[in-house]
């Protein structure tokens, strides 16, 4: 049986250009972002670069697919949660007066509760991240 997949949105209004949020979203110093929580990582940004990180014990991993620097970045996305599906993950950065319109699709996830997850994940991180600014 195909699983039936889920697609998570979550949208922040930043206020900083896309190229400096853009950046600043693949910076591991940076309070906010997947990388800068983590236990241990691994983190090559540039198409079929690879990237790991565990947090809690718990790992994820997934390899970018496309990084058009200021616009727009996607990579896969694996994790126990996604119960062996291949999810994706698109962030795009809109320049929207002198800030930054920054959107998370987190498509492909399964409709599973760990699956649903993502969303209060990604709220999480992008509420860190849009304070930074």
């Amino acid at each position: 049986t195909e699983t039936q997949t889920i697609e998570v949105k979550v949208e922040r209004t930043i206020s900083a250009p896309p190229d400096e949020v853009f950046d600043a979203w693949l910076d591991p110093k940076i309070p906010g972002t997947p990388w800068n929580e983590a236990d241990k990582f691994v983190l090559d940004p540039k198409v079929d670069g690879l990237f790991f990180w565990t947090i809690r014990g718990t790992s994820h991993y997934g390899r970018f697919t496309e990084l058009e620097r200021s616009s727009r970045m996607q990579h896969t996305w694996m994790s126990p949660s996604t119960a062996g599906l291949e999810s994706v993950v698109t962030v795009t950065f809109k320049k929207q007066g002198k800030g930054t319109l920054m959107t998370l699709v987190h498509s492909g996830l399964p409709d599973t509760n760990p699956g649903k997850g993502h969303e209060k994940g990604w709220n999480y991180f992008l509420g860190k991240f849009s304070g930074k600014f």
